[in-house]
Order: C-alpha cells, then structure tokens, then sequence
C-alpha cells in the first residue's frame, strides 16, 4: 500500500505539472486575450523554465536549516500565491513577472521532495518512493492537461490557473496533515551545501541530466508537426497521441524506480539512456507509417521516463550532507535539458529538413547521455554514500 505521506508529495508534482506544461495547451488562448501574437506569448514558457534553474538552488540554501515539512509547506504556499497573481495579472509584463515568480518553487519542491520521499521509504525501495512523487507530474500530463485546456480554451485561461492554485492548497493540506515530522539535516547551514559543486561528479551529473534529456526533449517538442506532416496524422487525433505520451511517461516513471532499486540507479540511468537512443532511431526510420507513430508515441514516453528516478538517486547519494541542494539542481538540469532539446532540435527544420529530423538531434542527446553515465559508473559510483 502506497503511504499516505508520498500521495502528498505527488499531488504537488500534480499541481506542479499541470503549472508547467498547460501553458502550451493555452498559449494561442492567452495571446488572443492580451492581444499579443504566439512568439511573444511564448516567453511565458521560457521565463518559467528559468525561473527553475534560478529558484531551485536560491530557495534550498535559504530554507536549509528548516525542517523538511515547513520547507515544503511554505513552497507550496508560494506556489498558490503565485498561480494567484498570474490568473489575476492585468497585463502582460504582470505575467511575465508572475510567471517568473512561478518557476521558483518548482525546482526546490521537487528538490525537498526527493530527499523527503527517499527518508520515508522502505529500504531498498527509495528510487520507488521518488517515482510515487514523480507519478503526480505524469498524471498532470495524462489527464490534467487536457482538463486545464479545456477549462483555458471554452472558458478563459484564468479559470486554468484559479484550478492549479485550488489545487495547490488541496496539496498543502495533504502535506499538513500526511506528512510526518523529519528533522532538519544537522549540516543543513545557509552556504554549506555549495561544497556539492567543487567536486566533479556533480557537474558529471549536471550534465548527464542536462544533455541527455535534451534527448526527450528535442522528440516531444515537436511531436505534433512530425506525426502530421510526416505521419499524416489528422490534426484532430493529435491530442490522441498526447495522451498515448502520457499513459507512456506513466507507467515509464514507475518502471524506472523500479529498476534503479533493482540494478542501481546509475546502471539503470545507462539503460534508460540506451533505450532511448534505440527508440529515437525507431521512430525516426518509423515516422512515415501511421500506425507506428502510435505505437510510438506510447513507447518512446515509457522509455524517456524511465530516466527521472535513476538520476535524481545518483544526485542524492552522491551528494553526502547536500542531498537536497543536489536534487534540486537536478530539477534546474532536466529544465536546461529541456531548453538545449527543443532549440537544438528546432535547428534541422529552421534548415529546411524534415520534421522528424529533431529525432536525430534527440539521439545524439541521449548518446551523450550514455557515455556520461557510463564514466560516471566507471570513476564515481564506488565513492557513492547511500542514505
């Protein structure tokens, strides 16, 4: 039975995941409202991402020496707070500026959370406990996604963010009343976690996350006009493919905990990384069959996703005494990735080659992903610190 404590943390990787990635769902709706085309619009997006990498370690190293619960407690109350002023931003500098407000916390949730979720674990199963809180960020892309785009295209976009920031506070109460005690790290002082980054290995695994998820990225990113114009997929079965990705990232999120418990998360990061190198280079030989862009879209999800739990493990046990700081730099890692993903991706089609082209860039991503594991096995998972 899955405990209570980590539904907790998964409602707001729910509440999270749906923050993030509506937007994309919304876009064409917020820049009919303001007036302003999709392109502008579009730095909505990309303010947010940083607003990750800046908050993720910001807001951990100021909130160090509290307790775990009380940390993620006033996270969330940020999160609300912030959902808030952007379902209610006059204009589009007010979003901007909200919008930027809203990535601080994402980071550093899911940083205290990982650590959280691994404290709380059976032993032997902590990678399993960090998937449970991942499961609420798959969710958000299988079924609260289309919900908050709905709710933003037949009604307005506000009423989306007045639904997340509700959603929030449902979060807050699950982590006030589920969520034991855990006492603040004895190590946990204002700057004393920065030693993490004089060491190699964690700028090894900084940039494992960062080049080798670009592999997901530059894939789904562009997703919808590959499986219309290469596929030939009707425009109005897209969603259709959404939500195949989805179920994928899904049952993908707990596989990969699964494994890492199972072989180490390390060698499992290894095996997620060359999966998805082979299943890039299915879809890219792939992409002109109707029927296996489908099968596909399920595929490629399960697999990319297996790679969330494995690497935030290796962040967590490679970083004695700052384990938080480390998870949520992984947290600020996956947003780069996701940043060099879709533009260098974007580089082949701005060239003027096909749409499943970026499929290509994903596999060099995810190729690099595998050599950078594979060293840091070889030279840096023997001085590795289990919790």
């Amino acid at each position: 039975m899955i405990k209570k404590s980590l539904i907790a943390l998964s409602f707001g990787g729910l509440a999270i995941g749906m923050t993030e990635f509506t937007m994309m769902g919304i876009l064409p709706d917020i820049a009919n409202n303001l007036s302003i085309d999709i392109p502008t619009a579009g730095f909505l997006i990309a303010v947010y991402a940083i607003g990750v990498v800046v908050g993720a370690p910001i807001l951990v190293l100021f909130t160090g020496k509290y307790p775990p619960k009380k940390v993620l407690l006033f996270l969330m109350l940020l999160f609300v707070a912030f959902n808030g002023l952007f379902a209610i931003a006059p204009d589009f500098n007010t979003l901007i500026i909200s919008r930027f407000m809203l990535g601080l916390p994402h980071g550093a949730f899911f940083g205290v959370g990982s650590v959280v979720a691994a404290k709380l674990a059976d032993k032997g199963k902590e990678a399993q406990a960090i998937s449970i809180m991942f499961t609420g960020m798959t969710i958000a892309n299988l079924a609260g996604v289309p919900i908050g785009t709905y709710i933003g295209h037949y009604y307005s976009w506000r009423y989306t963010y007045i639904f997340i920031s509700l959603l929030g506070l449902v979060t807050f109460l699950a982590i006030y009343y589920w969520l034991p005690k855990i006492e603040a790290h004895e190590d946990g002082n204002l700057f004393g976690q920065l030693t993490f980054f004089k060491r190699i290995d964690a700028w090894l695994l900084i940039a494992i996350i960062s080049i080798g998820t670009g592999g997901l990225f530059a894939w789904i990113s562009y997703i919808a006009p590959m499986v219309t114009n290469v596929s030939h997929i009707n425009p109005d079965n897209v969603p259709f493919i959404m939500v195949l990705v989805g179920l994928g990232m899904f049952f993908g999120n707990l596989l990969g905990g699964k494994v890492a418990d199972s072989i180490s998360p390390t060698k499992a990061a290894i095996l997620s990384f060359g999966s998805m190198v082979i299943c890039l280079i299915v879809v890219y030989f792939t992409a002109h069959i109707e029927s296996m862009a489908y099968v596909m879209s399920f595929t490629t999800g399960l697999i990319a996703f297996t790679i969330g739990s494995p690497v935030q493990m290796m962040l967590i046990t490679s970083a004695k005494g700052s384990e938080t700081l480390a998870a949520a730099a992984g947290q600020a890692s996956f947003n780069i990735g996701n940043t060099l993903g879709a533009f260098f991706g974007g580089i082949p089609i701005a060239m003027g080659f096909g749409y499943n082209t970026p499929v290509l860039i994903g596999v060099a991503m995810a190729s690099v992903g595998v050599v950078l594991s594979i060293v840091f096995l070889k030279f840096y998972t023997p001085k590795i610190n289990l919790i």
